[in-house]
């Protein structure tokens, strides 16, 4: 990562390996690909057999979006697209299914107008699975900002709306005979989460990380639901002027932890779930508004930031609550940042979008 923020051994101060594509001394730091359009979603692939693999998702105005399936050839270290698909309104959200040991089919999920879950096969054929619609009795659709794939228990889904509702989905994934689409789902729960639209949702590790996940939304709250109890929720969260909350990211290592951020704001606010409604930590170097946040896989104080002002800041919260003045890192991208994604399974590794780029940044 080209970094610059005091000293010159800040590279490696979040404690990471530089092993990447290259062994070698002169290995690159950053890889960039150019989409032919405006990249809008984006997200890593788990699976340790493509580790080098994203799917990145376009904004097009009109009817016609794409998908499009890259990965990063250690042997030229050039990006190329595998697969390219159809998907009409732009995907609000992009998502491998977190399949570390390779178990399931090869999935990919968008949200969009509907949810939509697509299989993948090596030799670039990718296949809609199913397509699933809540709407049963409407022509009506809300669309879906937003969806979280459940780490724990693969066969769960979870949807936020602009209706208000969260939808938990259950998929089938099995291999029967005979049937042309392995992969089907049902609705196993839907709930009004929210006064206003519901503009995230993500499941947390906590309990055994299957039951628990909380929402944001233009209501300005932060929200917890546990699958096992829907008929009461907490709110841990609201902010003071009541602007809608966009995204919100659960901390991988300690679900204590999660961070959220206002529509238009530029500081992002770090939660502790056992200190209702007071921010323990506040990250505000950003000089434009953010636009993603991700927290490091391998370690439970770090996290990264993006937003307008073309920055990706790496911070070190371990001395909450005392306040975190400055990142530990900081990128300087040659546009507005609109996506950020750490690699799950490769921790040294972040990547991020804006314009028509995708970089890999090494950490």
């Amino acid at each position: 990562m080209a970094v610059h923020t005091g000293s010159a051994n800040n590279t490696n101060s979040s404690g990471v390996n530089n092993v990447g594509p290259n062994s070698s001394a002169n290995r690159k730091e950053i890889y960039k690909y150019v989409a032919p359009w405006t990249v809008y979603s984006m997200n890593w692939s788990v699976r340790p057999d493509k580790r080098f693999r994203l799917a990145i998702g376009s904004f097009i105005e009109e009817y016609n979006n794409k998908v499009q399936i890259v990965a990063l050839d250690e042997a030229s270290s050039d990006f190329y697209p595998k697969s390219t698909f159809d998907h009409p309104y732009p995907t609000t959200k992009i998502m491998w299914i977190p399949d570390a040991k390779g178990i399931y089919p090869d999935l990919l999920a968008t949200s969009g107008d509907y949810l939509r879950v697509w299989r993948y096969n090596d030799s670039g054929e990718t296949r809609l699975e199913c397509l699933l619609n809540n709407n049963k009795n409407s022509d009506f659709c809300a669309p879906l900002t937003s969806f979280d794939w459940n780490e724990v228990d693969q066969n769960l889904i979870g949807t936020s709306s602009i209706d208000t509702t969260c939808t938990i989905w259950g998929l089938e994934t099995g291999q029967a005979l005979g049937r042309v689409n392995l992969v089907s789902g049902h609705v196993k729960t839907q709930l009004i989460a929210h006064d206003k639209e519901v503009y995230d949702i993500a499941f947390s590790r906590a309990g055994g990380g299957r039951d628990m996940f909380a929402s944001v939304g233009a209501d300005g709250s932060v929200r917890m639901f546990d699958l096992r109890h829907l008929e009461h929720s907490t709110i841990i969260y609201e902010d003071p002027g009541h602007h809608p909350l966009l995204r919100l990211a659960w901390n991988k290592q300690d679900p204590n932890y999660l961070a959220t951020f206002a529509m238009d704001a530029s500081e992002v606010i770090i939660l502790d779930v056992r200190v209702a409604c007071t921010p323990v930590a506040r990250l505000n170097n950003h000089r434009a508004c953010v636009n993603g946040i991700a927290w490091a896989p391998h370690s439970s104080c770090h996290i990264c930031t993006a937003g307008d002002d073309h920055q990706a800041l790496i911070w070190d919260i371990s001395q909450m609550p005392r306040a975190i003045e400055d990142p530990l890192l900081a990128y300087n991208a040659e546009g507005e940042i609109n996506q950020i994604q750490w690699a799950s399974t490769q921790p040294d590794w972040i990547a991020i979008c804006y314009n028509n780029f995708l970089e890999i940044l090494r950490v």
